[in-house]
């Protein structure tokens, strides 16, 4: 189902009127479209399958014994919206994985955490997402994701936390054991810029 940006506009004319403003005032007399266009990027995730960018791996022959046993993208740069408030949410992913037999072009890593991030989202349920889509569309030995994101409905509204981030983790397979996976965390952190 495509978004109805025609409802969208409505309801944000319907908001602005909510709170008192005059919706056909200069300033924001093209704001309900705008909302619209902006909604139509934040949620372009909704219905798209985030496997689709993982369909083009590489086989590879020997059963993966040709490649390094471990591939990590860190600082992968992502916004999302919180489902809670409809604001949203930046922060950076880093992601990890130790190949079976195939592997992805890296373009496909960021695509996969795009895709996922463009849905109304909770950063717990976006990280273990990730982590899925990685673990069932590599089958991947071992896959590790941490999202440290800054959220919108903490540095902008309540107790207005304006430096504090979240950061959550997710791991699967051979990187779910602990000392597996403080190796990768200690890749992560020593050069990671988030």
């Amino acid at each position: 189902m495509a978004i109805d940006t025609e409802r969208i506009e409505a309801a944000v004319a319907e908001i602005l009127a909510a709170i008192g403003e005059d919706v056909g005032r200069a300033g924001l007399a093209f704001t309900p479209q705008r909302v619209a266009q902006a909604y139509q990027e934040f949620f372009s995730g909704i219905n798209n399958d985030p496997l689709g960018h993982l369909a083009d791996s590489v086989e590879l022959a020997g059963g993966g014994d040709e490649l390094s046993e471990l591939v990590v993208m860190r600082d992968i740069e992502f916004r999302s919206v919180c489902e809670h408030h409809l604001l949203p949410f930046l922060g950076v992913a880093h992601v990890a994985y130790v190949p079976g037999s195939r592997i992805v072009g890296l373009s496909a890593l960021p695509r996969v955490v795009e895709t996922l991030a463009s849905r109304p989202q909770l950063q717990e349920r976006l990280t273990e997402q990730i982590a899925d889509a990685l673990q069932s569309g590599l089958d991947a030995q071992g896959v590790l994701v941490v999202l440290d994101a800054m959220h919108g409905c903490v540095w902008a509204r309540g107790t207005r936390q304006a430096r504090s981030s979240t950061v959550t983790m997710a791991a699967r397979g051979s990187l779910g054991d602990p000392v597996q996976r403080a190796g990768v965390l200690s890749l992560i952190g020593a050069g990671s810029r988030g």
